[in-house]
């Protein structure tokens, strides 16, 4: 999974002690707490003849014989998916620390339901809390569930893990996106919304011609010059709109494939068209003492964009879903432009 995010830290792991009392606890009756999933208002039902449907993951497949009502998420950012087709989960994971993991581009798809339970993965996954939910299905599509914690789940429901043949956290949003409308018996909603989606990406950069061809890169601090790869969902964001990563990083990128580090010395390879650092509030300030990087035209001429990591903006440019695009590209784009266009006097905001 791309580093310098909360969800790379999480520490993952199971023991055989806990998996059985979790198989005596998933056949037990719904905890009182317990909500369940919940439909948008107006959103259509499942299409018929929608199920049985197998989805294929790293572990095999899963048949789902009919529209899930309880659903539990222990992947990172599927539920705006879910949100946008029309359902609500039970349960959502912890990730970039949002109440009930529902940022303010989802509330509307929200549509007034009870927000899910918070799954706190700090620590690993809280199976007690999985089972007390008494989902009828888990899914896991952004992750990086092993074998283990697979085989744990499972006695509590069936479970769909991360797509076959993929890196861990490398599932793409269009395919989360169709592969949650699978589940959800939404196949033609799902593509629909793909198809939206890259319609409104597509009217970007028809815009905003300037970004065809441009070195561009999402950036942190992170034991040095962290870089974002165009694996990771930052870089295909960027891909997306025209940018292109410098072959001079290629040099550096980890054995993950998600992005690397640049040693303070090499800093240079960063002077790119353009460049989106995510960070905390200090970062700038970090940077702009830098006596290398500071000295680049990337830094001298204005095309650097800031994100702070704990604003809105910040976080959609980590979480990029159907929901975050549309708010991340409106705030992202305008920036963007006054960051390539040659003038520093419009340094972006």
């Amino acid at each position: 999974m791309p580093r310098a995010t909360p969800a790379r830290r999480l520490r993952w792991g199971a023991t055989l002690a806990l998996a059985l009392a979790l198989g005596a606890t998933a056949c037990g009756s719904p905890a009182p707490s317990a909500t369940a999933s919940g439909s948008a208002s107006g959103a259509p039902s499942a299409a018929a003849g929608a199920y049985p449907v197998t989805i294929e993951h790293k572990y095999g497949s899963t048949e789902i014989t009919a529209e899930p009502q309880r659903v539990v998420l222990v992947g990172l950012n599927e539920q705006d998916a879910m949100l946008a087709l029309g359902t609500v989960p039970v349960a959502t994971s912890n990730f970039l620390d949002v109440d009930g993991g529902i940022f303010p581009w989802a509330e509307a798809a929200l549509g007034g339901a009870p927000q899910p339970v918070l799954l706190d993965q700090t620590d690993g996954i809280p199976y007690e809390k999985v089972a007390e939910l008494t989902p009828d299905l888990i899914v896991g599509l952004y992750s990086g569930l092993s074998d283990e914690q697979y085989a744990t789940l499972s006695k509590i429901a069936p479970v769909v893990a991360q797509p076959p043949g993929q890196k861990d956290y490398s599932v793409s949003w269009e395919d989360t996106t169709l592969t949650v409308g699978k589940i959800l018996g939404k196949p033609a909603e799902a593509q629909k919304l793909v198809d939206d989606t890259e319609a409104r990406l597509a009217q970007e950069r028809s815009a905003h011609p300037e970004f065809a061809g441009k070195s561009g890169v999402g950036a942190t601090f992170y034991e040095g010059y962290y870089f974002y790869g165009a694996e990771d969902p930052r870089g295909r964001l960027l891909g997306s709109l025209g940018f292109t990563v410098p072959p001079d990083l290629a040099q550096f990128i980890d054995s993950d494939g998600f992005g690397g580090t640049v040693p303070a010395e090499r800093a240079s390879v960063l002077d790119t068209d353009g460049i989106v650092w995510v960070g905390p509030d200090t970062l700038r300030a970090q940077l702009a003492g830098d006596p290398v990087y500071s000295r680049l035209d990337v830094a001298t001429q204005g095309r650097a964009v800031f994100l702070n990591e704990n604003d809105t903006l910040g976080k959609a440019f980590s979480f990029v879903t159907p929901l975050s695009i549309p708010y991340l590209l409106d705030g992202l784009v305008p920036q963007l432009s006054a960051a390539v266009d040659g003038d520093p006097a419009t340094a972006a905001a």
